[in-house]
């Protein structure tokens, strides 16, 4: 609220509207700018409960990597539609995302270093290092505030002193960002996802796709609060099928080829989660022949990421050196290429960027707030 008396951010505004009408909706890197306007306009961009409903505000976008940059694809964009999040000094791979943090990792021929940052403020810190280990997956726990990894652990041997997992048994482990106690095995489960990412967050709990590799194919739900997996029934044969949020939800997506001509892409949307009901919604047609035609010397063979943004329907294609975005008809809507960066692969992951300060930075090692790995 204003206090009685003091200048106003705007005049001719009140202050509860220009902050939470205006800033509020304003890209993270614009509100960094506001900060430097003055101190009362620093003051107001910098609240918990400013940053909190800000990050809010700021959609889900998907994330693409284009040689050592991560980009956010954002249709709804004005301009620069595909923007640059995160500039990095070298080549990480995209281990996890979660309310706008990314794990990392970087491999050597002796092992990988796991880190933690935040695109929006340029922090980042050490995890950890470990071989023959696994990130599943990154989620809030929301009853202590937490952030917490599920790791997989593929060998009992500890090989180094800064080991992320101390010397123990096979299996999973859970693992606490910024505490000083090692992760807590949790055991060997029955059932767990073939392939670990990308994963979905949905109700606190985080899903994988349905396996190529179980009898039945059905998606893996692991329950953040009981720590344990279970199957769920799916619609659809795992088979080229792909699991997504979608307005609080899942969906899956199916990808069926024609005659080697046609490719149809068959969306179901989980209508009831508690019973696993799920409803069919959309079938689209993609373009080939406009494809092919049109962006002639790609390779042959694409990969794809249906996506839901603010309710839309999105599918982006990696083909060759091309970006394509198509709509829900099954229409070409745009296309992307950067001479001289190479491939846009689709990580599958999403980045709902947030300025809200976390104090496990601070206790991780090597914590620093720019320099590398950004640029």
């Amino acid at each position: 609220m204003a206090t009685a008396g003091a200048t106003p951010l705007l005049l001719g505004l009140p202050d509860e509207i220009v902050i939470w009408e205006i800033l509020v909706r304003l890209n993270p890197k614009s509100i960094l700018r506001c900060r430097a306007v003055c101190r009362a306009w620093r003051h107001a961009t910098s609240t918990r409960s400013f940053l909190l409903a800000h990050h809010g505000r700021q959609p889900n976008l998907p994330i693409i990597c284009v040689g050592r940059n991560f980009l956010a694809f954002d249709h709804r964009a004005a301009c620069d539609h595909l923007h640059t999040v995160a500039q990095l000094d070298a080549s990480f791979d995209l281990e996890a995302s979660c309310d706008g943090l990314l794990v990392l990792s970087k491999r050597s021929t002796t092992d990988t270093c796991f880190f933690v940052c935040n695109p929006a403020t340029h922090e980042h810190a050490l995890l950890g290092r470990a071989r023959d280990l696994d990130i599943m997956g990154m989620y809030p726990h929301r009853p202590t505030g937490e952030y917490r990894l599920l790791l997989h652990r593929r060998t009992q041997r500890r090989w180094m002193a800064a080991d992320l997992l101390p010397e123990g048994e096979i299996g999973c482990y859970i693992f606490t960002l910024g505490s000083d106690q090692p992760p807590r095995y949790i055991g060997w489960p029955e059932i767990y996802p073939s392939y670990f990412n990308p994963l979905v967050l949905v109700r606190d709990n985080l899903h994988w796709d349905p396996s190529l590799f179980q009898d039945e194919g059905k998606p893996i739900v692991f329950d953040t609060q009981a720590e344990m997996f279970r199957e769920m029934r799916a619609p659809i044969t795992p088979s080229n099928s792909y699991i997504f949020e979608t307005h609080g939800t899942l969906g899956i997506y199916n990808r069926v080829k024609r005659d080697g001509k046609t490719e149809i892409v068959d969306i179901w949307v989980l209508q009831d989660y508690e019973c696993e009901v799920w409803d069919f919604k959309y079938r689209i047609e993609l373009p080939v022949a406009e494809i092919r035609g049109r962006f002639e010397g790609s390779d042959s063979f694409w990969f794809m990421n249906l996506v839901s943004v603010e309710g839309d329907m999105l599918l982006l294609v990696s083909f060759g050196q091309w970006l394509l975005h198509i709509d829900s008809d099954g229409r070409l809507v745009e296309s992307f290429h950067r001479d001289g960066e190479g491939r846009h692969s689709l990580t599958g992951f999403l980045l709902k960027q947030t300025l809200v300060p976390h104090t496990f930075f601070t206790a991780l090692e090597g914590y620093a707030v720019n320099g590398s790995p950004f640029i």
